[in-house]
C-alpha cells in the first residue's frame, strides 16, 4: 500500500489545473501557466529516465560481471575509478562538452545520464559480486559446476539484491539530473523549471520541482517493491 501512496500523489498532481492551482499563492494568486500539458512533459521526462536505465544496465551490468572474474583485479579497481569519474564532472560542464558532438536535444542529454547512472550499477555489481561466500562458489565447483553455471545459479543470485538497489539509485538520481536537459531542447520536467527561472516566476519553478519529486520517489517506491518481492 505505501507503495502506491507516491504514484497516487503524482497522477493527482498531473490531474489539469491541481497543481498550478495549489501553487498560484506564489505568483500572487495568478495559476502559472505552461504550453505543454503536465501530463506530456512528465512521459517525456520519464522516457529519458527509461531510456538511459536500459542503456545503464545493458553496460553496467556485463561491465562489472567481466572485471570481478579471477585475475582481473587491477582492471577491477581501474573500472571502479573511471565509472566513478561520472558523477565528478558537474553537469552542466558534461552536457555543454557533448553538445558539439551531439548537437542538442535527448542524445547530449542521454549521454550524461548514462555516465551518471553508471557509478551505483557498476559499484555496487562489483561490491555485490565480491561479496558472494567463497564457501558458496567452493560447494558449486565441487558439484561441478562450470564457471557458467556457478555465475548464473549461485553467483547472480546471491548479488541481486545489491545490484538491484544499485539500479534502483541510478534511477533515482537521473530523474533529477534529467531536469537539467531541458536546457538542451530535450523537454520533461526541466523545462518549467527553466522558464520560471527567466521569468523569475517561482509558481512556474515549483511545478516542474514537484512533480520531478514525486516522479523520483513513485519510482523508488515502485522498483524497492519490485525488489522485496523478488526476495
Amino acid at each position: 500500500m505505501g507503495a502506491l501512496l507516491w504514484p497516487a500523489l503524482l497522477v493527482l498532481c498531473l490531474w489539469p489545473g491541481v497543481l498550478p492551482g495549489l501553487l498560484a499563492p506564489l505568483a500572487g494568486g495568478e495559476p502559472p501557466t505552461l504550453d505543454t500539458p503536465l501530463w506530456r512533459l512528465t512521459l517525456v521526462h520519464l522516457g529519458l529516465v527509461a531510456a538511459a536505465t536500459v542503456v545503464v544496465v545493458a553496460l553496467g551490468v556485463p561491465l562489472a560481471l567481466a572485471v570481478t572474474r579471477p585475475g582481473r583485479d587491477a582492471l577491477r579497481d581501474l573500472t571502479g575509478a573511471v565509472a566513478g569519474l561520472g558523477q565528478t564532472v558537474p553537469t552542466f560542464a558534461l552536457l555543454a562538452l557533448a553538445v558539439p558532438a551531439l548537437g542538442f536535444g535527448w542524445p547530449p542529454t542521454l549521454l550524461g545520464l548514462v555516465l551518471y547512472g553508471l557509478t551505483p550499477v557498476v559499484g555496487n555489481g562489483i561490491a555485490a559480486l565480491r561479496a558472494v561466500d567463497p564457501d558458496a562458489l567452493d560447494a558449486a565447483r565441487g558439484m561441478g559446476m562450470t564457471p557458467g553455471q556457478t555465475l548464473r545459479r549461485i553467483e547472480l543470485p546471491l548479488a541481486r539484491p545489491v545490484l538491484l538497489a544499485g539500479i534502483r539509485t541510478a534511477t533515482v538520481y537521473n530523474v533529477g539530473t534529467a531536469t537539467v536537459g531541458a536546457a538542451l531542447g530535450a523537454g520533461g520536467l526541466g523545462e518549467p523549471i527553466i522558464n520560471g527561472l527567466s521569468q523569475q516566476n517561482t509558481a512556474l519553478v515549483m511545478v516542474g520541482a514537484v512533480l520531478a519529486a514525486l516522479l523520483a520517489l513513485s519510482l523508488d517506491a515502485l522498483l524497492g517493491q519490485g525488489s522485496r518481492q523478488r526476495q
